[in-house]
């Protein structure tokens, strides 16, 4: 049996008087890639939150090489050999990529009061180039890379000083298939060189391949450790929800008909260097799906029709004539967006969930320009409830909650707002088995209500199970259009992506 090398030890935490995390006690090994799964709120973030020093713990502790870890922040864990790729943006706006790989280690570069900003981008593009990621530029504003190329250069900045412990949490959520590679590689690598990876994913079968032992959180408590070899996925998700879970997601009919009548109309909608005169109609209670390879382009057509593209030329004209320009002007008229970047454009994170979900019903809860306590509280809480997210109360700061429940919240807020066309982009991303079965079953009821859905994904099995049509793009333009059909496969769809 391998050595062990980091153990928790009856770790708890407590944020109010909700306790997320209760007397786990639990061992890693060294050379192992060890998985930590469960639903969402069931205590992983947390766990590794306080591992890394961003929590504090309540009681409990840890143990590194048998020494009582203790850290107050991410950079003196990193000095302890401690880092973790976070599951949303890890990365600061407004610096270059060296800037954020070295952030809080520049006094190596510094002579005196004086930093050598050269010497800092040559060893932070020898690091980027080591990884293969030498389309990456040091040099550059950080602002300029997309989601995906910032979480790549999260991995170069958790991993260049070589760590004992690595998490890597909800990572894969932000990756193309080919960006899962290249953390794998790492991952693997990692295990090689005799340290630790603690993975997080809610992809059980992901889970299943790339780790040597699993554990099983269930709302803050651990329900045990199996060997992976030995494990399946009906029994993983068996002990995460601790009932057996019907695998049947996704919806069952494919001849039901979608009305004639159009919602939406885009027409020779670009953006410059994301996408090429996309044109497509949208009609009442139809679930548009949009799919492709991480950088085709899918994701800013989510925005272009929700007028959060300024640069945007073309038209997107709604049913009465109205022509969306502005965000203002979509939500005016019942449409709304949930961003893949749930941190940093879909909630408001430093902000109660009251707030979030009461943020786009402003106007419609104000009377005279007043708004009054009890009825914001009173709309919120419906919500909440109705979306079942777990809360101490609406007045939890969303930056608490797991990226699930934040998930929730985030369709709380449109759901209150009454929208009848929704554009969600990566609805299901970081989510785990039973919430993902809840947003398709909310998806489904709303598609019945006629509302009209705009679904952009990366995940081919929900684009096949839930569109009632498919937009496959690629280099920014539409390159195929497949109907719902039982027939329709994965090969369908990829071979017109690339």
């Amino acid at each position: 049996m391998n050595k062990v090398i980091l153990k928790s030890e009856k770790l708890c935490k407590q944020f109010g008087l909700m306790a997320a995390v209760k007397d786990v006690s639990l061992e890693f090994y060294e050379g192992e890639i060890h998985g930590l799964i469960g639903e969402n709120g069931s205590g992983k973030s947390t766990f590794c939150s306080m591992l890394c020093g961003i929590y504090p713990i309540t009681s409990g502790h840890f143990l590194l090489n048998g020494k009582e870890l203790k850290v107050k922040s991410q950079v003196e864990a990193n000095r302890n050999g401690v880092s973790m790729i976070v599951q949303e943006m890890g990365t600061l706006p407004g610096l270059t990529i060296a800037e954020n790989i070295f952030l809080g280690e520049e006094d190596r570069f510094m002579h005196g009061i004086v930093k050598n900003t050269g010497a800092m981008n040559r060893e932070a593009q020898r690091l980027l180039d080591s990884y293969g990621f030498n389309r990456i530029a040091a040099s550059q504003m950080i602002d300029n890379y997309s989601f995906e190329d910032r979480k790549l250069i999260e991995i170069v900045k958790a991993t260049y000083f070589n760590p004992k412990i690595v998490v890597v949490d909800e990572t894969t959520t932000a990756l193309s298939q080919t960006g899962r590679e290249e953390l794998f590689n790492v991952m693997d690598r990692i295990r090689k060189s005799g340290n630790t990876v603690i993975f997080i994913s809610h992809d059980l079968e992901e889970v299943l391949d790339h780790t040597d032992r699993i554990s099983i959180l269930r709302d803050g408590e651990l329900i045990g450790t199996v060997n992976t070899k030995e494990a399946s996925s009906d029994e993983l998700k068996r002990m995460m929800v601790g009932r057996v879970l019907d695998n049947r997601y996704y919806r069952t009919d494919y001849n039901t008909p979608v009305s004639d009548e159009v919602v939406m109309l885009v027409k020779g909608v670009s953006v410059p260097g994301s996408i090429d005169n996309i044109n497509f109609l949208l009609h009442k209670g139809e679930i548009l799906g949009i799919g492709g390879l991480s950088e085709c382009g899918m994701h800013e057509v989510g925005k272009a029709v929700f007028g959060a593209s300024y640069s945007r030329k073309g038209s997107v004209t709604l049913a009465d004539g109205y022509k969306v320009n502005t965000i203002q002007g979509a939500i005016k008229k019942s449409i709304a967006y949930a961003s893949k970047d749930r941190d940093n454009e879909s909630v408001v994170i430093a902000d109660s969930i009251r707030d979030n979900v009461c943020l786009p019903s402003i106007d419609d809860l104000s009377k005279k320009g007043i708004l009054k306590n009890k009825k914001l509280d009173g709309f919120a809480s419906k919500y909440a409830k109705l979306m079942s997210v777990k809360m101490t109360s609406i007045q939890q700061y969303v930056s608490n909650l797991s990226g699930g429940n934040k998930q929730k919240v985030v369709l709380a807020r449109w759901i209150g707002k009454g929208s009848n066309i929704l554009v969600l982009d990566s609805p299901t991303r970081g989510i785990d088995v039973k919430v993902k079965a809840d947003i398709y079953a909310l998806m489904t009821d709303l598609k019945q209500q006629g509302k009209s859905i705009i679904m952009i994904s990366e995940e081919l099995p929900e684009l096949l199970g839930m569109s009632d049509r498919i937009l496959i793009m690629k280099d920014g333009r539409i390159n195929g259009e497949f109907k719902r059909n039982p027939e329709l496969d994965e090969k369908d769809l990829i071979a017109k992506m690339v």
